[in-house]
């Protein structure tokens, strides 16, 4: 398991926290993901490790921009 820490920007509303949520489970196949728009930052448990540009190709087009992504090994 892995555990992948997005920082996020434009993220301003609990309904912008589900948009991020939806489109990374359905674009990247992982089961769990948690945004918080007040910290601006998303959390993605997932079975391989993920990369920036992976998550940043699957937000591509919804107006939220990755600024760093950290992934460790859990």
């Amino acid at each position: 398991m892995f555990k992948t820490t997005v920082k996020i920007e434009g993220m301003m509303c609990h309904m912008c926290e589900q948009h991020v949520d939806k489109a990374l489970k359905e674009k990247l196949g992982v089961s769990k993901v948690k945004s918080s728009h007040k910290s601006g930052e998303t959390v993605i448990i997932s079975d391989s490790e993920l990369t920036q540009a992976q998550i940043e190709q699957a937000l591509d087009g919804s107006g939220y921009k990755v600024l760093s992504a950290v992934c460790m090994n859990k």
